[in-house]
């Protein structure tokens, strides 16, 4: 991976040292993109020349096919000191290309952005401020206003977001919204793997208080140039990544309730299928040989504690996960009084990583 971001030659390390400190990153991944690039980075410098906190861009290539690189060495050639460029080694995905620009995004506050136009830079400050004014932990965008084709895009999207919230809890109206803010220090704690960028939300919720994450209308506009990358058959990806989402947003610390509960469920129904046609041999003298019941509940037994025992496994890789890597299973905000005296939480903890 070439990594063509400024170094500190050109810019202070974008740390936060005191409280009101702020900096600002954002980062747009990108993929084929080549007619949205320098229009992009124009937009962002008119947008955060109102900044009162020092900022940066990163943009993210996830292996384009067109002449996107070209486009964002000469974004970055214009401003070394404020645009900085990712450029990876082949097609990961988006989510792969958004957790690459995280990584190496400096700012005390993320902002992340899609790379097709549709989001308006100029909303980024808005909420920004209102991420530290609200003491806020995550800002998501929602586009009220959508842009975007009504049966390809619109309801499936909608059709989604009212799953996630079902199954989640985290009441947002607009999952797919790319454009978000969030505080570095609470992203560190999450690793995004497949397609799971629409669930940041999700994800952020297991390390921080649901109250702590809003929304935001934003702008949204039509697509001018290129072409989506997204359609119908992403609606398979989103209910699969979002079972791995309940099990680990629900189960992670202990694996072995959502295997014993299926397990216990079908042990249960196994013996008392196997019960009754006990009983029915016994008492009633019938026949029981033949009846696809008996059957069904054997298989169903033998489901039962094979389930338990997956549970009891997962336990014990759960727990040699969290004793042998140092992780634990809570997350320190801040430390107030004589308990900030005392041996401070590890920074780099990752209880609620992903």
């Amino acid at each position: 991976m070439h990594d063509l971001r400024p170094t500190a030659t050109h810019n202070q390390p974008m740390t936060r040292k005191r409280p009101g400190e702020e900096c600002l990153s954002l980062v747009v991944p990108m993929y084929n993109e080549e007619d949205n690039v320098l229009q992009l980075v124009t937009q962002v410098q008119a947008a955060m020349a109102a900044s009162p906190w020092p900022w940066e861009l990163i943009l993210v290539d996830d292996g384009s096919g067109d002449h996107t690189v070209e486009r964002m060495r000469e974004a970055v050639a214009r401003a070394p000191d404020r645009i900085g460029a990712v450029i990876l080694r082949r097609n990961f995905g988006q989510t792969a290309a958004m957790q690459a620009g995280i990584d190496q995004a400096r700012g005390s506050i993320i902002a992340t952005l899609d790379g097709d136009l549709q989001n308006n830079p100029h909303d980024v400050l808005r909420m920004a401020r209102r991420l530290l004014d609200e003491d806020l932990d995550l800002l998501v965008g929602w586009r009220r206003e959508r842009q975007d084709n009504l049966w390809l895009r619109k309801v499936p999207s909608m059709l989604a977001n009212r799953l996630i919230v079902a199954v989640t809890g985290v009441r947002l109206h607009d999952y797919g919204c790319s454009l978000k803010i969030v505080r570095s220090d609470v992203m560190r704690h999450v690793r995004l793997y497949g397609e799971m960028h629409r669930f940041i939300p999700t994800w952020i919720a297991t390390v921080t208080s649901p109250e702590r994450i809003k929304e935001e209308p934003v702008s949204h506009f039509p697509r001018v140039h290129g072409q989506s990358k997204y359609g119908l058959s992403r609606t398979f990806k989103v209910l699969l990544d979002l079972l791995a989402m309940y099990f680990f947003g629900r189960f992670r610390t202990s694996p072995g309730h959502f295997f014993g509960r299926i397990g216990l469920l079908c042990g249960f129904a196994g013996a008392v299928s196997l019960g009754w046609l006990g009983w029915r041999k016994l008492v009633d003298g019938e026949s029981i040989a033949n009846r696809p019941l008996l059957m069904l509940g054997v298989l169903l037994v033998v489901i039962g504690v094979q389930f338990i025992c997956t549970g009891i496994v997962t336990e014990m890789l759960a727990r040699t996960y969290f004793e042998a890597g140092g992780a634990r299973t809570y997350l320190v905000r801040e430390l107030l009084g004589g308990a900030a005296s005392s041996q401070p939480a590890a920074p780099d903890d990752e209880a609620g990583a992903t």
